[in-house]
């Protein structure tokens, strides 16, 4: 665009006509926004042929998911209750996006509140998988991921309280990123009181980036990292993003030498097979042998946090507000988190869980003191049923329909920096990530080996066999 070989209004019309052609199939944007990109575009479009600069994402059209607040563009956090929202101010990373130059192409489904790992919600249909339409794409940042994945615009917003960049970017074969707690500033999600249900998670939420590859993902980092005052855990991003990922990329004998800690399962977590093959076959491959890392196998020591995670949500919870909603029309809620709100949470659940974090923090720096990296499979399953939350055995045992996540949340307790990246596909062509946890603040040393790992074994070139719907369908 700079180059004007292509105008922003052009590529806008070109995701545009691939969103009319692939979404029906996919259901990723619950509320796309087409007339107000094409004018954002042509405004972007006359910046350019007059001189003015348009900002490192000038042109670039990207999706924000539904948990995030559009002054002016409706915003349900998949809920019932929010079907009508409209904000009065964006977010503060939608604010950073847009003074980029980015163009909305509207809003990306999530699960309700974002208190699920999927594209399930009382108000829109499921989101679906772009490299099999018959399985979930993960979540709660389903639409974003799907979106990217299928081609409609290169890089969308997430976020991640749990697992919400990192699943679905691993059942769809992206990049997605979770930095240090405190990088990319929160706010009014998590912060504004006056909305249950949009108000929780504040000590556990990141925003970040599902985007095709390591370089993408540090270019828009590097757009929405650093302080804000209505963020009280916003910290200064002193970061490198762009260098980071261009040394790895570049350079991939920068990261000869680091020491990796790779686990297969944590201890306790049950793994499909070839989702344990994948992984381990590509930290062998790939950042030891053509790398140079020093991989060594660990067990880290804690035990499961599953239900101390849990109990952290509710009490980061308006339950007030939210068992008031329940009790008004729980038949418009999502029947799984009706039944988490009912539950008879007590003050020592949550004092509980708080003593548990503090032990896995412990545990886990202990950890780190000895290895730069830890490593291990983004998710436990690789895609499974659109209809459901997540599996209930893996690998032959009975688990939780959450359990496929839980490689993933230990890095939200402990607010270190986590990416996930593609490790590879299993035998039927379904994506496997690689999840990256870095140490304490080290986002830089997690962008690198990423960006390394996509230099030795490129993914971005391989892309789902979605087949467009007619013209004729997609206006039914």
């Amino acid at each position: 665009m700079r180059s004007r070989e292509l105008s922003p209004v052009e590529i806008t019309d070109a995701v545009l006509d691939r969103m009319r052609e692939v979404d029906p199939l996919l259901g990723a944007f619950c509320t796309p926004t087409p007339d107000l990109a094409r004018r954002r575009a042509r405004r972007l479009a006359d910046d350019l042929v007059r001189g003015i600069d348009p900002g490192p994402l000038g042109g670039v059209p990207l999706g924000i998911k539904d948990l995030l607040s559009t002054k002016g563009i409706r915003t349900t956090s998949g809920s019932w209750f929010y079907r009508d929202h409209v904000p009065e101010e964006d977010d503060i990373v939608v604010e950073r996006v847009l003074a980029a130059g980015a163009i909305c192409l509207g809003k990306t489904n999530t699960s309700e509140f974002g208190y699920s790992a999927t594209g399930l919600n009382p108000l829109f249909p499921a989101t679906r998988n772009p490299w099999d339409t018959a399985l979930s794409p993960g979540g709660s940042s389903a639409g974003s991921a799907a979106a990217v994945a299928a081609g409609l615009g290169p890089m969308a917003l997430g976020s991640d309280g749990g697992c919400s960049v990192r699943a679905p970017a691993a059942l769809c074969g992206l990049v997605g990123v979770k930095p240090s707690m405190g990088r990319v500033p929160v706010y009014p999600g998590c912060r504004d009181e006056r909305l249950p249900g949009v108000s929780g998670w504040e000590s556990i939420e990141h925003i970040g980036p599902i985007t095709r590859t390591v370089a993408d993902a540090a270019l828009l980092l590097s757009v929405l990292a650093g302080p804000d005052p209505r963020d009280r855990h916003s910290i200064p991003s002193e970061v490198d993003w762009i260098g980071a990922a261009r040394e790895g990329a570049e350079r991939p004998g920068t990261v000869a030498g680091l020491r990796v800690g790779l686990s297969l399962d944590l201890g306790y977590l049950p793994v499909d097979p070839q989702v344990r093959t994948v992984v381990e076959r590509a930290v062998r491959e790939i950042v030891g042998e053509r790398l140079g890392c020093h991989v060594e196998p660990v067990e880290p020591g804690w035990p499961d946090p599953a239900a101390a995670f849990s109990a952290i949500i509710m009490a980061e919870t308006d339950l007030t507000g939210m068992r008031a909603m329940a009790a008004a029309h729980a038949d418009r809620m999502s029947p799984h988190l009706v039944a988490w709100l009912h539950q008879p949470w007590s003050a020592q659940d949550f004092t509980d869980a708080n003593m548990t974090r503090k032990a896995l923090v412990n545990t886990m720096a202990r950890l780190m003191r000895d290895h730069d990296v830890l490593i291990t499979p983004t998710t436990a399953v690789p895609a499974f049923p659109a209809d459901l939350h997540g599996p209930d055995r893996i690998d032959g045992i009975p688990v939780s329909d959450s359990a496929w996540i839980g490689f993933n949340y230990p890095a939200n307790l402990t607010g270190q920096p986590a990416i996930s990246v593609p490790a590879g596909w299993t035998e039927t062509g379904l994506p496997v990530g690689l999840q990256i946890i870095g140490r304490h603040l080290a986002d830089e040393t997690v962008i690198r080996l990423a960006a390394a790992i996509e230099c030795a074994a490129p993914w971005a070139h391989r892309r789902p066999p979605l087949r467009p719907v007619s013209s004729a369908q997609a206006s039914r």
